[in-house]
C-alpha cells in the first residue's frame, strides 16, 4: 500500500511540474489528453485523477536542459526523489492522504478552499493592468513547446467560454531565449491576422503531437525558424506574402515588446503561470493540479470583481 501511495506521489509530481526558464526551447515535449475542467473534486475523484497524472507521468520528458554561464549546455536528468527530500513530493503526498480522509471532502469549500501564501502568491505592490473599468484582467503566461501548457489548454478553452463576462483574459508568450521568441512572434503573428483562435490550438498539435518544433534546430536561426514556420501557415491556406509582412510588421514587434515586459515585470521563470488582476499568481503546482487552477483563478477573479 505505501509503494502504491508513493507512486501516486511520484506520477503527481511530475505531472505537476511546470516548463522552467532555464529549459531549452529545442526539447521534444510528449504528447498528451487533457480532461475537462472541474471543480471542488471528492476524495474518489482526486484518486482518479492521481491515477490518470501517474499513467501520463511517463510520457512527459525526463531530461532538461540548463544554459550555463559560458553559453554551453548541460543535459540533465529529471531526479526522482522522495517525499522526505523533495518539497514538491511532501506536498503532493500530503494532498493525496487528505483525500482519503472522510473529512477531507468537507473541508475542500468555501472560503478556506484557497490558502495565500500556498496556493497563490500576493504581489506587493500591485500591478497595473490593461483592463477596462469594472473589469478584472487574467493573464496566463505560456510557451507554445511547454507539454504543461499543452495539457492545460483544453481546459482554458472551455473556461474562456464559460468565465464571467467582467474578466478580460490574454494569453502571454514568454521570451527567455531565441526559440522562445520565435514562437512567441508566430502567436502574435496569428493574432494581427485573425488567425488565433483557428490555428492556436493546431500550433500546439503540431509541435507536440507531429513533433515538428517550428523553430530551427539552432534557435538563434530567426531566419530558418521563420522558414518553417511559413512552411506550417501556408496548409492552413495563409499565403506566405501575407504571412511575411505580419511576421516583420510593427503590431507584432509592439506586441512583442508588451509581453516581454510582462514577463520581467511579474518575474515569469515558469509556465503556465496566472495572474489575475495584477495581484495574485499560481501555477499548477501551488493550485495541486490543472483543474484546481482554473478554479482557483475563477475565484480570485470573483473576489476581486467583488471590491
Amino acid at each position: 500500500m505505501r509503494a502504491r501511495h508513493l507512486g501516486l506521489c511520484l506520477g503527481l509530481a511530475l505531472a505537476l511540474a511546470a516548463c522552467g526558464k532555464r529549459q531549452s526551447a529545442d526539447d521534444r515535449p510528449a504528447s498528451g489528453a487533457a480532461t475537462a475542467a472541474t471543480t471542488h473534486k471528492s476524495a474518489a475523484s482526486v484518486h482518479s485523477a492521481a491515477q490518470q497524472q501517474t499513467e501520463q507521468a511517463a510520457d512527459l520528458p525526463s531530461k532538461i536542459t540548463r544554459m550555463n554561464e559560458d553559453g554551453s549546455e548541460t543535459v540533465e536528468d529529471v531526479p526522482s526523489d522522495s517525499g522526505a527530500h523533495n518539497p514538491l513530493l511532501a506536498a503532493v503526498a500530503s494532498t493525496v492522504a487528505a483525500s482519503t480522509s472522510p473529512a477531507s471532502a468537507a473541508t475542500m469549500s468555501g472560503p478556506t478552499l484557497w490558502q495565500e501564501g500556498k496556493n497563490y502568491t500576493r504581489l506587493v505592490p500591485a500591478q497595473p493592468t490593461s483592463a477596462p473599468a469594472g473589469q478584472v484582467e487574467v493573464l496566463e503566461f505560456f510557451w507554445y513547446a511547454c507539454p504543461h501548457c499543452y495539457a492545460i489548454d483544453p481546459l482554458v478553452d472551455a473556461w474562456k467560454k464559460t468565465k464571467p463576462a467582467y474578466i478580460t483574459f490574454s494569453r502571454v508568450h514568454v521570451m527567455w531565449n531565441e526559440g522562445h521568441r520565435s514562437l512567441a512572434r508566430l502567436y502574435y503573428t496569428l493574432d494581427s491576422l485573425g488567425k488565433l483562435d483557428q490555428l492556436h490550438g493546431e500550433v500546439f498539435k503540431e509541435i507536440h503531437v507531429n513533433g515538428n518544433p517550428l523553430i530551427a534546430a539552432d534557435p538563434n536561426n530567426a531566419a530558418e525558424s521563420e522558414r518553417i514556420q511559413t512552411v506550417f501557415v501556408r496548409k492552413f491556406g495563409i499565403p506566405e506574402a501575407t504571412f511575411k509582412s505580419a511576421y516583420h510588421s510593427m503590431p507584432v514587434d509592439m506586441a512583442l515588446q508588451k509581453a516581454d515586459e510582462l514577463v520581467q515585470r511579474y518575474r515569469i521563470d515558469g509556465v503556465p503561470t496566472f495572474v489575475v488582476n495584477g495581484k495574485f499568481v499560481a501555477d499548477v503546482r501551488t493550485a495541486d493540479g490543472p483543474e484546481q487552477l482554473i478554479s482557483l483563478v475563477g475565484d480570485l477573479a470573483a473576489q476581486e470583481h467583488k471590491r
